[in-house]
């Protein structure tokens, strides 16, 4: 604000050069009065995405990280077409892309490779389950990694292993929920267990090293290729070290820790020289007026916000001024942040008094790292450094924090993370229901009802059996479809009437489904239609019996053709599905010539197709069975026999209304004896039969105790029978 309005002013004073005199001195002010942010430390990568940049360093992870990555290897985008409609509908072809890479991850040994982000989203979650279709193959970066065959099928015998390095090859990684492009992709690395230990940061180095200090609560720790002096610079910030390169090795410990009694220096030495730095009385005190290189906050990776930047404030609160945030590339909890955020601020504060120091003679015990007394100055003092002179040894001291840091509660914020869902096997139920009247009447209705334990399921690859091969059919979507079995056996019902006192038991195959109740209204509307078996009923009241289990109640039994089903009942374990939109109708047209007889789906979870028989085959252009069988006598000994057509696709038989015969012509199958091996048979083409006196005692005569039925002849099957009579 100060360079606008001063800058404004120069302008009216002095014209152009005026202003810019006038925007100079306001930024000055600016500088000294509101301050302008300083970040020390690496630079953490907020928008980091993967690279394939010839050059760039493969880092070093710790602990349990999330990097990028960087491409070492990849294909081409490869194209896939699927072709869809024909047989008087537009054809649509749709385009895929997949591609396959390698990803570096780390220029040391990993333990494990964890979830995966594209985009943001997960690819791959904590199970280990990719969200979408490929295939993920982990190479930890140790010296006995063999050459991944993807890759060597390409680059032939030139193919490298990587040993050394850690990397992962995504094939054949669809693209479609990614814009069919590359996405950006970041890894959770866990190249080690537990905290991050110091001794494994200068492991690199090829000379000895002692090193005393552990990192509580460092869970992870990126390496980007600095030199080891810098690493150790960025873990001093939070972690302070005190290194000692006397003897023959060097050792590296903390210098937080603060004895309980330390050592007293000698009083000061008086040097009447004039090239001492500590006076003629051998000692100097100097305090730093400037507040503001107190470390204000401090940035980090936060995995309980999967390892996204976060930013935590010494004491909680911001100073006027400039700010001095440290960044920090390790993963930190928020509680173990504010708490090295407080003691680097503490450390800072007490650290602007600086003490020079001059002895006559020093304890060969204490060198540069040494906590310390000083006679006539209060608290602890570190040795920074010391000069040997001719006239004594001059020692820089600097102040330390006389209380520990606060360590109080944090909160990490608020985060949207990404959902892991995971992926369950697909469970698949085939089946054909008699023909509703809707769509043309001479194909086939088959549905396929795709489903799954788990909501991360995302859908299935449907296809045909055609002669022993897999033929494309489509896609079942990622809507699940509520099915399951029933629990106990159903006895047989009597169909087209309410069953107030019969129930059915019913475990779908997910906890989170729910069936409802229905109204007597929305029951005559086709609502809550269901397939057990064979058998179309509904159901008016659905009670959860915790879990995955419900009972049903208020049962119409044998709709839809299917009274023959309901009479027999079922077993135990007979399929149930629920009939609403979530079942995909299969195109007829993709069933094949002959026509398929069972369908398979293969989902992201399923290691081989899931296959299911089409239960009911037949059922669309199966003739419903006549109903209301009359035998009358004649008054010359005859019997006349007849009964009442029903209409195949006309489930509701509204009074007085004449049904459409939906066949090409009527006609019907008298027989007697077995069904499908009639003994007799007559072909007629009403429904009525007429046998005379001789007819009907030869009948008697030769075949008494045997049944008479009927059976509607359709255009392409015929009906179940409908028991007529009894010969007698």
């Amino acid at each position: 604000m100060a360079t606008l309005v001063l800058s404004a002013v120069g302008t009216a004073l002095g014209g152009p050069i005026g202003g810019s005199i006038g925007a100079l001195i306001g930024n000055q002010i600016d500088r000294a009065i509101i301050g302008s942010p300083k970040r020390e430390g690496p630079r953490l990568k907020e928008l980091a995405v993967t690279t394939s940049s010839y050059g760039s360093p493969i880092p070093r992870h710790y602990g349990t990280m999330r990097a990028a990555g960087t491409i070492i290897w990849s294909t081409d985008l490869v194209e896939t077409s699927d072709e869809s409609g024909g047989k008087g509908r537009p054809s649509t072809t749709t385009f895929s892309y997949s591609v396959s890479l390698a990803v570096a991850l780390a220029s040391r040994p990993i333990r494990a490779l964890g979830r995966i982000w594209a985009d943001g989203n997960l690819l791959r979650g904590r199970g280990g389950d990719l969200k979408t279709g490929g295939e993920l193959r982990i190479y930890t970066g140790h010296g006995d990694q063999p050459a991944d065959p993807l890759i060597a099928s390409a680059q032939g015998a030139a193919c490298p292993a990587f040993r050394g390095l850690a990397y992962c090859v995504l094939e054949a990684l669809q693209l479609a929920d990614f814009g069919n492009r590359i996405p950006a992709l970041t890894f959770e690395i866990v190249a080690d267990d537990g905290e991050v230990t110091l001794a494994e940061l200068v492991a690199p180095l090829d000379r000895p090293v002692e090193v005393e200090p552990a990192l509580p609560g460092l869970g992870g720790f990126s390496d980007e290729g600095d030199a080891l002096a810098a690493t150790l610079a960025t873990v001093d910030q939070l972690y302070p070290l005190a290194c000692d390169a006397g003897g023959e090795r060097l050792t590296i410990r903390s210098s937080e820790t603060q004895p309980a009694n330390p050592p007293l220096l000698p009083e000061a030495a008086v040097d009447f020289g004039d090239d001492g730095f500590g006076g003629q009385a051998g000692a100097t005190v100097r305090r730093q007026a400037d507040a503001r290189d107190i470390p204000e906050g401090l940035r980090y990776y936060d995995p309980s916000r999967d390892y996204q930047a976060g930013l935590q404030r010494a004491d909680g609160r911001a100073r006027p001024g400039r700010s001095r945030v440290l960044e920090f590339p390790g993963a930190l909890s928020a509680e173990t942040a504010r708490t090295l955020a407080n003691a680097a601020a503490e450390r800072a504060g007490w650290a602007r008094e600086l003490l020079a120091w001059r002895v006559a003679e020093l304890d060969p015990t204490i060198v540069p790292g040494e906590v310390v007394r000083v006679p006539g100055h209060a608290g602890h003092w570190r040795i920074e450094s010391w000069e040997w002179r001719e006239r004594g040894v001059e020692l820089e001291l600097r102040r330390l924090p006389v209380v520990a840091a606060r360590q109080p509660a944090a909160d990490p914020g608020q985060s949207l993370p990404a959902p892991d869902l995971l992926a369950t096997p697909t469970q698949l139920h085939a089946y054909e229901l008699p023909w509703d009247g809707a769509a043309a009447g001479d194909a086939r209705q088959v549905f396929a009802a795709v489903s799954s334990e788990s909501s991360g399921w995302t859908g299935a690859a449907l296809y045909a059996e055609q002669a022993g091969e897999l033929v494309p059919i489509g896609s079942s979507g990622s809507v699940r479809s509520v099915m399951g079995r029933i629990v106990a056996a159903v006895p047989g019902s009597a169909a087209l009437l309410l069953d107030r006192a019969g129930s059915l038991e019913v475990e779908v195959v997910s906890d989170d489904f729910e069936l409802l109740d229905a109204a007597p209204e929305a029951l005559a509307n086709g609502a809550n239609r269901a397939l057990v078996g064979g058998e179309v009923l509904q159901f008016a009241q659905a009670t959860s019996l915790g879990g995955a289990m419900w009972r049903l109640t208020g049962l119409l039994r044998g709709r839809g053709g299917t009274e023959a089903a309901a009479i027999a009942g079922h077993a135990a374990d007979t399929p149930f599905v629920l009939l609403d939109s979530r079942p995909v109708r299969i195109d007829p047209a993709k069933l094949g010539t002959p026509s398929a007889q069972a369908l398979a789906a293969i989902g992201l979870a399923d290691p081989a197709p899931v296959v299911s028989a089409i239960a009911n085959a037949g059922a669309t252009l199966r003739p419903l069975p006549p109903v209301h069988p009359r035998v009358a006598s004649a008054a010359d000994g005859g019997r006349l026999l007849q009964w009442t057509r029903r209409s195949r696709g006309a489930w509701a038989w509204p009074d007085g209304v004449e049904l459409p015969l939906n066949e090409q012509a009527e006609a019907y199958l008298v027989g007697l004896g077995d069904a499908e091996a009639p003994t007799l048979r007559w072909e007629l083409g009403r429904s009525r039969l007429e046998l005379s006196a001789a007819a009907w005692a030869q009948l008697a005569a030769d075949h008494s105790g045997q049944t008479l039925w009927v059976r509607q002849v359709g255009s392409a099957a015929m009906s179940d029978p409908l028991l007529l009579t009894v010969i007698s």
